[in-house]
């Protein structure tokens, strides 16, 4: 084979790897390469692209950024004070080898956990990838890097501004469905019983589910993008963060410098035809400190005011 038609055969290879998730030895035969080859292309490039380009399409954010987020949530899903849209999937690999139970999930598959925190445009803010799937669900964020950095007041964050149209200041905030804890810095819905027995408490947990679902719209974007979703990973888990990262700087690599999935209206198929592959965290339930309710309930207050209420409300 002439070097010319090599590196165009490598080219190709890994491209088809992360789009079509096809194995090793079937891109390998495809292309007249050997399976470590294939292998090792896959695992170099994935590794150049993370050194290369993670500062530049995953940066992490300064003040004046947050800030920037916080506005085009309230402009374009309603939600006031919110720097992101958090949630996590459990990415199906086959069994590791001499892992025992670690990567063993409650869906009884093997997987890594991808935590993500998404802004209003469906881009990637944060990633935090390789937890071990048998991992408590509340677990998986507290012991991750993101949760902790979250904690410690580590990504810089400011200290908040007054909801819209009024003097009341509450802190920026997270939201999050029912797999993650309540905290000052993080809302989640009110419970059902709560929510059935309150109107109130309903709209806010209307208005929270329609801008969290940015993130449900994000990961159904990643899983169109790069078809390797649509299979168990049969890759070292190592290996499997790389590849798992690296196409999450692609996605925001397209969304800036392409007009691909920019609608609101995302087909769900997407996330159905995976969802043995990648597969959501699922409910618990948790305590929480007098503050962080104090904050959910301004916030809902505000939303069920004059002023955050919307017309078709």
């Amino acid at each position: 084979m002439a070097l010319g038609s090599s590196r165009g055969a490598a080219r190709r290879s890994r491209q088809k790897f992360l789009a079509t998730g096809d194995s090793y030895q079937t891109i390998a035969f495809s292309f007249r390469l050997g399976y470590s080859t294939v292998h090792s292309i896959v695992v170099e490039v994935c590794t150049a692209i993370i050194k290369q380009l993670l500062k530049e399409y995953i940066p992490e954010p300064k003040k004046e950024n947050w800030e920037q987020i916080s506005n085009d949530f309230w402009e374009i899903w309603n939600f006031p004070n919110c720097i992101g849209a958090l949630d996590g999937k459990h990415v199906v690999i086959e069994a590791p080898p001499n892992s025992g139970s670690m990567y063993y999930n409650y869906k009884k598959t093997f997987s890594i956990v991808l935590m993500a925190l998404v802004d209003a445009h469906y881009k990637f803010i944060a990633v935090d990838i390789g937890a071990y799937g048998r991992n408590s669900d509340g677990g998986i964020f507290s012991n991750s890097n993101f949760g902790k950095a979250l904690e410690r007041n580590k990504l810089n964050i400011p200290d908040g501004k007054p909801l819209p149209g009024t003097s009341e200041k509450t802190p920026f905030t997270i939201i999050g469905d029912e797999a993650f804890p309540l905290k000052t810095y993080l809302l989640r819905p009110y419970p059902g019983p709560q929510m059935y027995a309150d109107n109130t408490k309903r709209k806010f947990n209307d208005r929270l589910s329609r801008a969290r679902k940015v993130v449900e719209d994000t990961f159904g974007q990643l899983t169109q993008k790069f078809r390797i979703y649509s299979r168990r990973m049969k890759i070292l888990p190592k290996n499997a963060d790389k590849i798992i990262m690296t196409t999450c700087i692609l996605h925001n690599f397209i969304k800036q410098h392409g007009n691909i999935g920019n609608s609101t209206q995302l087909s769900k198929s997407i996330l159905i035809d995976t969802v043995h592959n990648i597969i959501p965290i699922p409910r618990q339930g948790g305590s929480a400190n007098r503050d962080a309710f104090e904050v959910r309930e301004k916030v809902k207050d505000f939303i069920c005011s004059p002023l955050g209420q919307l017309p078709w409300e």
